[in-house]
């Protein structure tokens, strides 16, 4: 007798979950969408990164990107849009001494171009190295992505 309670309880059951799911599968409109699709917003006026100092900069050869990662040499590709984007030298502490003569190379991307009174400023970072695979094992420790840049103080 406990074994038919058993089967009736499991058809029931069955039968509850089939009902559920065919009710999720009923017709529906989709997704409606109305309105053109965003585009990329455009900055006017000049757009600046800060440094360490919050002096604003335009194209800096050299940036100290944080505490811990410096780039150097650095040949943009980009500026003045969404995104900064350059190429360059990658150093810091975390590598120190052999960064010091031979740094690694890297891809700098600035991004989040924010808009204070007169002027916009990227306020955030990714380094990407070139072979990350090189680096020395203290660079696991190093923030290389979304670093937040302070506002350059003008």
């Amino acid at each position: 007798m406990v074994g038919s309670w058993k089967r009736r309880a499991g058809a029931v059951g069955g039968a509850a979950l089939a009902a559920v799911l065919a009710g999720g599968c009923a017709e529906h409109e989709g997704l409606h969408v109305e309105g053109s699709a965003l585009k990329p917003t455009r900055i006017s006026g000049p757009v600046y990164v800060a440094d360490a100092l919050a002096r604003p900069l335009q194209r800096p050869t050299v940036f100290g990107v944080s505490d811990d990662v410096a780039m150097s040499a650095l040949r943009w590709k980009d500026w003045g849009g969404p995104t900064a984007r350059a190429t360059g030298r990658l150093s810091g502490t975390w590598c120190l001494p052999g960064c010091g003569r031979e740094p690694y190379e890297a891809t700098l991307t600035l991004s989040g171009v924010e808009r204070d009174d007169s002027a916009a400023s990227y306020r955030r970072a990714t380094v990407e190295p070139a072979k990350p695979e090189v680096l020395p094992p203290a660079a696991v420790n190093v923030q290389f992505q979304g670093i937040r840049l302070m506002a350059p103080d003008f």
